[in-house]
């Protein structure tokens, strides 16, 4: 995954309520029943759901903050941090 800010289009200083609002708006015009047979749109809803999943959560969140400060917010999104 990319930038989970990036995907969902809010700063890194987003508020909860910010970054519930802007999933909200792009999982509605994403959603594979609202694009059937569109796997580009399909790809995007599932970026855009886990870019959600990781900031939606608050300690998630600071764990990410933290790696991409040191640097390491690509492999962390990507999973390759999880024993972190």
């Amino acid at each position: 995954m990319d930038d989970p800010y990036k995907t969902l289009g809010v700063s890194k200083t987003a508020s909860q309520e910010e970054i519930r609002k802007a999933y909200r708006k792009l999982a509605k015009a994403l959603h594979p029943d609202a694009n059937p047979g569109d796997k580009a749109a399909e790809e995007r809803f599932k970026n855009v759901s886990a870019a959600f999943n990781l900031l939606s959560d608050a300690d998630k969140r600071a764990e990410y903050d933290a790696a991409a400060r040191a640097g390491l917010g690509s492999q962390y999104a990507s999973g390759g941090m999880s024993g972190m």
